[in-house]
């Protein structure tokens, strides 16, 4: 790591430990956090969710055609949390914590999902169910890191398509809509 970077790093994590340990971060309701959301040069709002609309696009390692690329995902579809903006280029982060810049017009607003990718090859199963219930009929099980379409959340169910099956999971096991995010399609 450059000594910038870690400068930047060091300053960054000294401005985020005083905005925790503020009296004012301490007064802050769940609701009112939520509200003060950041907006990018975009407009749009900074994290977000977003998909990619290509089975081909390049990550790079910054936000230019001119710098090498460090990633191809060969995946149409595939979620991705835009987490910063430059001119046209978002940085981007995977389900699995990787990150890159990816030009705008290869993402989309189209809504996915991975369900429980940090659960993925640990045998586990979720159950898809008919309504946004703990106790409704299963409608189909599945696999942790299997990818969807979000229909719509209600910020504690998503309702979903998964390989043809729609139905509904707890938003908590979702990877592509934050904890109490509504979203509508």
């Amino acid at each position: 790591m450059s000594g910038f970077a870690s400068l930047r790093l060091a300053l960054s994590a000294a401005f985020l430990g005083a905005l925790l340990y503020s009296p004012l971060a301490g007064a802050q309701s769940a609701a009112t956090a939520q509200s003060a959301i950041t907006l990018g040069p975009s407009g749009l709002p900074l994290p977000r969710f977003v998909s990619l609309k290509s089975g081909r696009v390049n990550s790079r390692v910054g936000p230019g055609a001119n710098y090498s690329v460090d990633w191809m995902y060969l995946k149409a579809g595939l979620p991705m949390e835009i987490i910063q903006e430059f001119d046209t280029w978002r940085r981007v982060r995977d389900a699995d914590g990787s990150e890159g810049w990816i030009n705008q017009s290869l993402l989309s607003g189209r809504r996915t999902a991975i369900i429980a990718p940090w659960q993925r090859g640990k045998g586990g199963q979720i159950n898809l169910l008919k309504s946004a219930d703990k106790d409704a009929r299963v409608v189909a099980i599945v696999e942790p890191g299997v990818m969807g379409t979000i229909k719509s959340c209600d910020g504690q169910w998503c309702e979903m398509t998964l390989d043809g099956h729609t139905g509904w999971l707890a938003q908590s096991v979702v990877w592509g809509a934050y904890p109490g995010e509504r979203v509508k399609d």
